[in-house]
C-alpha cells in the first residue's frame, strides 16, 4: 500500500514551512487575457526561494525531520531545482546535505549547489550512476534520501502553492500545472480537488517526454525513454506515489510541441515582463494549441520555476 499524503498534510507542511518559503505573488496579464478569452491568474514560483517551487516540498521534508535523523543530514541525486531546494533547506536547519550530481550537468547549476553550502558528489550521466553513487554516499553518510517527487512530505509541501492561489483569488474552473515527476502536479490535485471539487486540474507535458500522458490514458505507468524536450524540468518519469494521485484526482493531461512551448514563454516575457524557464510555460502552450477549453473561465497556472541558462534562451 503507498503512502499517499491527505489535504491535512498539505496544511501541516504549511504551518511547517511558512517561516521560511515566499508566499508568491499571483499575476495577470489583461492582453494575455484577451488573446484566449479567458481569466488567467499566474501563481509566480519562479519568485520562490532557488527560482522554482521544489523549495516548499524540499523545506517541509527537511524540517519534518526528526532530531535523530537531521543529525546525520540529507541526500539526494538531482541536476537541478531540487539540489537547491534541498541545500538550502538543509543550510537553514543546519545540517548536511549530499547532492549526488551527473558530471554534465549545466555549470550554473553546479554552482547555485555549491553556494547553497551542499557537499557535491559528481556521478556518469546515467540514471544508474546516479542512483548507485547515492546509494554508497547514504551508506557512507546515514542521511536521509529526500526524492525530488515520489516522497510524502515532498507532495505535501508542493501542495502549498496551490492552496495558496485559491486562498488568495477564490474559486477558480480550471488549474494547471506542468508534469514531470509529478511531485508539483500530485500537491496541486490534492489542494484542489480538497478546497474546489469541481475545479478541473489539468496538466500539460511536452509531446517529446509524453510519458505522463501515455500513462494516464492507458491507466498503465509508462516509462520516460529518451525524452527530448527543452524543457529540461520535465524529463523525469512520473513517481509511484504521484503517478496514483494522478490516476485518482487529474482530469486530463495533455501534449504540446516545442514551438508552442517557446511561442508562450517569450509571450510571458514580454507582456508579464517576468521570467520563466520552458517548463514553467507548457501549460499556457496547451491553451495557446486549444488543447484545453479555457474560453470564458477562470484558470490558475502555477508558473513552475525561473531557473535557466540566459546565454541560451531559445528566441
Amino acid at each position: 500500500m503507498i503512502d499517499i499524503p491527505a489535504y491535512s498534510d498539505v496544511e501541516k507542511a504549511h504551518l511547517i514551512i511558512a517561516k521560511y518559503a515566499h508566499r508568491t505573488p499571483v499575476l495577470t496579464s489583461v492582453s494575455l487575457n484577451e488573446i484566449v478569452g479567458a481569466d488567467l491568474f499566474f501563481k509566480c514560483e519562479n519568485l520562490q526561494k532557488v527560482g522554482a517551487f521544489k523549495f516548499r516540498g524540499a523545506c517541509n521534508a527537511v524540517f519534518s525531520l526528526s532530531e535523530e535523523e537531521a543529525q546525520k543530514g540529507v541526500a539526494t541525486h538531482s541536476s537541478g531545482n531540487h539540489a537547491a531546494a534541498l541545500a538550502l533547506a538543509a543550510r537553514m536547519r543546519g545540517i548536511a546535505a549530499h547532492i549526488v550530481m551527473p558530471e554534465n550537468s549545466p555549470e550554473i547549476k553546479k554552482k547555485a549547489v555549491a553556494g547553497y553550502g551542499a557537499k557535491i558528489t559528481f556521478c556518469k550521466p546515467t540514471l544508474q550512476a546516479r542512483e548507485s553513487t547515492l546509494a554508497n554516499v547514504i551508506e557512507a553518510t546515514g542521511a536521509t534520501e529526500i526524492h525530488p517527487y515520489n516522497n510524502f512530505n515532498v507532495i505535501a509541501g508542493q501542495g502549498t502553492a496551490a492552496k495558496e492561489l485559491i486562498e488568495d483569488k477564490g474559486e477558480f474552473d480550471v488549474i494547471m500545472a506542468p508534469v514531470g515527476g509529478g511531485g508539483l502536479l500530485s500537491g496541486t490535485a490534492i489542494s484542489t480537488k480538497q478546497l474546489l471539487p469541481n475545479c478541473k486540474v489539468i496538466a500539460a507535458e511536452p509531446a517529446g517526454a509524453d510519458d505522463a500522458f501515455r500513462s494516464f490514458h492507458t491507466k498503465k505507468w509508462v516509462p520516460s525513454e529518451n525524452p527530448k524536450t527543452i524543457a529540461d524540468g520535465l524529463l523525469t518519469s512520473l513517481g509511484e506515489r504521484n503517478f496514483s494521485i494522478v490516476l485518482d484526482k487529474v482530469d486530463d493531461v495533455v501534449t504540446v510541441s516545442e514551438e508552442s512551448i517557446v511561442a508562450a514563454m517569450r509571450m510571458i516575457w514580454e507582456r508579464m515582463k517576468i521570467i520563466i524557464e520552458p517548463s514553467s510555460a507548457v501549460p499556457l502552450a496547451a491553451i495557446l494549441e486549444g488543447k484545453v477549453d479555457v474560453r470564458n473561465k477562470k484558470v490558475g497556472i502555477i508558473l513552475s520555476g525561473g531557473n535557466l541558462d540566459l546565454g541560451k534562451l531559445p528566441f
